[in-house]
């Protein structure tokens, strides 16, 4: 699949597919919170702690939204 193809893939799921639309707006969610931390300079421990989690957080939701797309496409095959 080339890059075309994945972004048709990601707005066709975006208009027909609920759970996929929910995890991008959970990621786009995620990505708000995480430039919190990112636009600062000093990070208290407890803050870098929180920004390594809503790193994985967001690339967790990140890997669900490509497996979705990875079926979507298996399907159509």
């Amino acid at each position: 699949m080339n890059a075309a193809e994945a972004q048709d893939v990601k707005y066709l799921l975006l208009q027909k597919n609920d759970q996929y639309r929910a995890l991008a707006e959970q990621h786009h969610q995620l990505d708000d919170q995480l430039h919190r931390y990112i636009d600062r300079y000093y990070l208290s421990p407890s803050e870098q702690i929180e920004e390594v989690t809503l790193k994985k957080r967001k690339l967790a939701v990140k890997d669900q939204m490509e497996a979705l797309a990875r079926e979507y496409l298996q399907r159509q095959s």
